[in-house]
């Protein structure tokens, strides 16, 4: 059985109050999988954010958008407006 990987950045800041695209790379996803975002906060648990396949989704736990190409290769979460509450580890997964 074959896994896919998916590929971030290791490190992406911001200020307080402006928008950030944080990048996901999944160039074997296959067609049925679907793409999901969480965050961590330090000790603590892992919070799911979005899922998606094909199309743009509201994140509804903070402002923003999970974003994807056209060829699902890719997807981001754009935040619009990320606060200092915000920061944690952001993680992508298939």
């Amino acid at each position: 059985v074959s896994r896919a990987q998916v590929q971030q950045e290791p490190w992406a800041e911001t200020t307080e109050g402006t928008a950030i695209s944080i990048n996901c790379s999944h160039p074997k996803i296959s067609t049925l999988d679907y793409i999901h975002w969480y965050r961590r906060f330090p000790g603590r648990g892992t919070e799911h954010l979005v899922m998606g396949l094909k199309v743009a989704q509201e994140v509804r736990s903070l402002p923003g958008r999970l974003l994807v190409a056209a060829d699902r290769r890719w997807s981001a979460l754009w935040l619009s407006r990320p606060r200092l509450g915000d920061a944690a580890l952001y993680l992508c997964a298939l």
